[in-house]
C-alpha cells in the first residue's frame, strides 16, 4: 500500500494554554495532566493503494490519559460521507496507523478504537479564521493568534512536531464535541493550524 496526503489541519484541545506536546514531542505532561482533543483535515490532494482521497475532509477524536509519549490514547474518527469505499478505507487503515507512514504512530499509541463513522463534514475557510463541522457531533472554529506585527499570525518553525514542521498558535472560538461518549467544550482554549504533506 502506498499513500499521500497533503491539505491542512487544525486541532482544538483541553489545554488551558498552548500545547506543549508541540514542543516537548510529549515528554512535558498536557497543562491539565490528561489530553482531549478534536482533529480536523481537509485533503487537497491523496491517493491510497490508487484510490483518490483529495476534496476530503476527516475528523478525528484523542483522548489521551496522560502523557502523549506513553500511550494508551483512545481513537474515534469520522470519514467524509463523500469518500467511495475504497477511500473511505484507506482513511481508515491510515488514521489507525495500520498503512505505516507519517501516521505510524497511532498503530502504537493507540490502545482503544472507538470506532470510524461516515458524516457529512465540513471545512471552511473564511479570512484567517477555520470553522470545522461534524453533523451535530463536532462544532469548532479557531483563529490564529496575532503577534507583534498584527498583520501576521504566531508560527513554531522548524518544529520536531510529526505532523508538521510549521505550527500556527491559535485559539478556539468554539470547541464543542458530543461524540462517542464524550461531551467536551473547548470554547478559548488551545488551538493549532498547519499544512500536512503526510505519506506512506
Amino acid at each position: 500500500m502506498t499513500w499521500s496526503i497533503k491539505g491542512e489541519m487544525m486541532v482544538n484541545c483541553n489545554c488551558a494554554v498552548f500545547c506543549p506536546c508541540v514542543i516537548s514531542l510529549g515528554k512535558h505532561p498536557p497543562t491539565e495532566g490528561y489530553c482531549q482533543a478534536w482533529f480536523g483535515l481537509r485533503v487537497d490532494e491523496g491517493t491510497f493503494d490508487g484510490a483518490d482521497l483529495s476534496g476530503l475532509n476527516i475528523g478525528l477524536l484523542l483522548d489521551i490519559p496522560g502523557l502523549m509519549s506513553r500511550g494508551d490514547y483512545s481513537l474515534a474518527g469520522y470519514i467524509d460521507e463523500d469518500a467511495s469505499d475504497a477511500a473511505y478505507d484507506g482513511l481508515v487503515e491510515i488514521f489507525t496507523g495500520r498503512a505505516g507512514g507519517s501516521t505510524f504512530l497511532f498503530a502504537l499509541l493507540v490502545s482503544n478504537i472507538l470506532g470510524f463513522e461516515r458524516a457529512p463534514i465540513e471545512y471552511t475557510v473564511d479570512g484567517k479564521t477555520r470553522r470545522f463541522q461534524v453533523g451535530r457531533q463536532i462544532l469548532g472554529e479557531i483563529e490564529p493568534i496575532a503577534g507583534n506585527d498584527p498583520t501576521k499570525p504566531v508560527v513554531i518553525t522548524n518544529s520536531e512536531y510529526w505532523p508538521g514542521e510549521n505550527v500556527t498558535v491559535a485559539r478556539a472560538n468554539r470547541g464543542k464535541v458530543r461524540a462517542f461518549g464524550r461531551v467536551w467544550d473547548f470554547d478559548g482554549l488551545s488551538a493549532e493550524i498547519m499544512a500536512i504533506d503526510w505519506q506512506g
